[in-house]
């Protein structure tokens, strides 16, 4: 059985310069901010970089000090579960079962038989994806 959670999640652009994630981490680990999944993309010249942190409180602090300008608050769910053939299978079906489409998904395995996912959806299905999943 997966367990699946709801998020804060925080977006931010940067240079698409190397190191420019590292620098990110750095300033992330220097303030003792743990992060539960941190993604990037290329956008508009630049990137854009995703913070999912595990305390928002402490982020925010974090990213003002290190002087980015970060999104407000925004919702995003994790999953956690054993991994198997056609684990994202239950989630993605009951989703689709009730018409509630996915902004976007990055799932990957994370060794020793499990795996991870993240995924969006659009702000007026928070509620409703919430309640199907049972996602606290």
């Amino acid at each position: 059985m997966a367990s699946i959670r709801r998020a804060d999640y925080y977006t931010t652009k940067v240079s698409q310069r190397p190191g420019a994630g590292a620098g990110l981490l750095a300033a992330m680990k220097a303030a003792g901010v743990n992060l539960l999944a941190f993604t990037g993309f290329p956008s508009g010249g630049g990137a854009q970089v995703d913070f999912i942190p595990d305390n928002s409180v402490k982020f925010r602090r974090a990213a003002k000090k290190a002087g980015l300008r970060v999104s407000q608050r925004k919702t995003v769910f994790l999953v956690r579960g054993s991994d198997r053939v056609g684990a994202l299978t239950g989630v993605l079906g009951k989703l689709a079962s009730k018409k509630i489409n996915l902004v976007a998904l990055s799932a990957v395995t994370a060794g020793n038989g499990r795996y991870g996912m993240i995924f969006w959806v659009k702000p007026r299905d928070i509620g409703r994806t919430s309640r199907l999943l049972r996602a606290r």
